[in-house]
């Protein structure tokens, strides 16, 4: 560990990017001013600790929820899996072979 002794509106630099000033300093409470760029994430340590067990955690539980899931759907277990909705071929075709859905509304000559 690198030990450093700063006194008030001193900086330390940590690369070229992440710059921590000494702001004010209470008895024995120092307080710190950090400018970093917005994708270095700065945290407390606590919080840090518990974003990292809470990662941890969804990490786990989609790995569980996701081994479940595909040992639901196998290859051959296709009949229990349905679609949602009809699919083309279900679609029962007029006379022409287009699909009522598609097929072009004749215009009424009293609105033209």
């Amino acid at each position: 560990m690198l030990v450093l002794s700063r006194q008030r509106d001193e900086t330390i630099m940590i690369g070229d990017l992440v710059e921590i000033t000494i702001v004010d300093i209470r008895g024995d409470k120092v307080r710190l001013g950090i400018n970093a760029p917005p994708q270095v994430a700065v945290h407390r340590k606590e919080v840090y600790e518990a974003i990292k067990a809470e990662n941890q955690k969804a990490a786990n539980a989609n790995g569980t929820e996701f081994s479940a899931l595909t040992a639901a759907v196998r290859p051959g277990r296709r009949a229990a899996l349905k679609p949602a909705g009809r699919i083309a071929g279900d679609i029962p075709a007029t006379t022409n072979g287009t699909p009522p859905a598609i097929r072009p509304q004749p215009r009424n000559k009293a609105s033209t």
